[in-house]
C-alpha cells in the first residue's frame, strides 16, 4: 500500500542535510510551507541554496532562514522589498550568496529541470550584465541567451488538499510556484491542510501528480479552514 503521509513537519525534513538544496514554493507568503520551513530551522541544518521567487518577508519563512544563518546561497528573481532586513544585513555582510534570475527564467529554469531539458534559450537577460559570459544565438531574428535547468534536492511545497499518493490541489494563487518546483526536485515534500481519502479529490482537477510527491504532512490550522470552506 502506498501512503506518503508523514506523522510531522520534523519528520518530513528529518533527513534533509547541511549543504542541501531546497526549493521554497510561495509567491512572497502566498503558498508559503511556513511549518516546514520552521521544522527545517528546528532540525539545524546549514549552508543550505534556497530556490525561492524572494528572499523572504518580516520574520517568516525565508527569512527566519536567513536570520538564523543558515543560507549559503539564495537564486530568487525578487530579493528586496521594505521587510527584507534579514537578506539585506546578511548580503551586506557579505555571508550569503545571491544568483538573481529574472521570474520568467526563473520560472522557464525549474520547469526545464522538471521536464529533463538539457538547458534552453531565452530572450530574456539579452544585452545585459545577467547575460554575461553565457552562450547567445539569434533565433528567428531575435537574440536569446542559454540558461541551465534549476533543480534541487529537496522542494518544500504547500498545497490545500493532499491523498496518501500524494496527489495535490491548490488554494488559488497559492498554487505559484508550487506544482513546477515539485517536478524539479529529487524529493518533494508537501504540507497541506488536509490529507483526504484516496478518491476525494477529482482526478481532473488534480494539480500536482502523486509521482512527483515523496512526502504529504497534514498541518491543519482554523485559517486554512476558513480559506477552504
Amino acid at each position: 500500500m502506498i501512503d506518503k503521509s508523514i506523522t510531522s513537519a520534523a519528520e518530513a525534513v528529518a533527513d534533509i542535510q547541511d549543504g542541501a538544496s531546497v526549493m521554497i514554493g510561495g509567491f512572497g507568503t502566498a503558498g508559503m510551507p511556513d511549518q516546514l520551513i520552521d521544522a527545517l530551522i528546528a532540525h539545524g541544518v546549514g549552508d543550505l541554496t534556497i530556490i525561492n521567487n524572494n528572499a523572504g518577508n518580516g520574520e517568516q519563512g525565508v527569512a527566519a532562514l536567513i536570520r538564523e544563518g543558515r543560507v549559503r546561497k539564495i537564486i530568487c528573481s525578487f530579493p528586496r522589498q521594505s521587510d527584507s532586513h534579514h537578506f539585506d544585513a546578511a548580503y551586506r555582510a557579505g555571508q550569503l550568496e545571491l544568483e538573481l534570475v529574472p521570474q520568467g527564467n526563473l520560472a522557464a529554469r525549474i520547469q526545464a529541470a522538471g521536464a529533463g531539458l538539457g538547458a534552453i534559450f531565452t530572450p530574456t537577460g539579452y544585452g545585459t550584465q545577467l547575460a554575461e559570459g553565457k552562450e547567445t544565438r539569434e533565433i528567428d531574428g531575435v537574440h536569446h541567451v542559454l540558461e541551465y535547468p534549476i533543480k534541487a534536492d529537496f522542494a518544500l511545497i504547500k498545497a490545500l488538499k493532499g491523498d496518501r499518493w500524494g496527489n495535490l490541489i491548490y488554494r488559488k494563487t497559492a498554487r505559484n510556484f508550487g506544482p513546477i518546483m515539485a517536478m524539479a526536485a529529487t524529493t518533494t515534500i508537501a504540507q497541506v491542510s488536509e490529507i483526504v481519502e484516496l478518491g476525494a479529490i477529482d482526478p481532473e482537477i488534480v494539480v500536482t501528480p502523486g509521482i512527483f510527491v515523496q512526502r504529504v504532512v497534514e498541518i491543519a490550522s482554523p485559517t486554512n479552514h476558513a480559506l477552504a470552506a
